[in-house]
């Protein structure tokens, strides 16, 4: 198999808005590369836009171990978590992202929705 023309069929497949179709394309790699950060974040986003989230936690989880300075996994690990209405586990990763990158708005919305929920408890 040639791993380089997967990813960027399977990339192509993310971008036209099969996330479902990425996803396959993506495991077998992911399975023969489990270094591969970029393939697994790939991965990772497949199963958030596909609602698969416990699958998208999962890959998110072994970014974030791997790679604690990884802001962005942080922020979609807590996306995926608030999602799966786990607001407090989600708060976590959230403060983490936004605190590494504080211009991203997205991430300081995120943080001050997720924020609201946990407090509003």
């Amino acid at each position: 198999m040639d791993l380089l023309a997967e990813y960027r069929r399977a990339t192509m497949f993310f971008e036209a808005g099969d996330p479902t179709g990425a996803a396959r394309l993506l495991e077998p790699i992911v399975e023969a590369e489990p270094g591969n950060s970029s393939v697994r974040q790939l991965l990772a986003r497949a199963y958030f836009q596909s609602a698969q989230l416990n699958r998208a936690e999962e890959q998110l989880r072994e970014l974030v171990d791997r790679d604690p300075s990884d802001h962005y996994a942080h922020h979609v690990l807590g996306r995926t978590l608030e999602r799966m209405n786990r607001p407090a586990d989600a708060l976590r990763h959230l403060r983490i992202a936004a605190a590494m990158y504080s211009t991203n708005t997205d991430y300081t919305e995120a943080l001050r929705r997720v924020e609201g929920k946990v407090g509003g408890r």
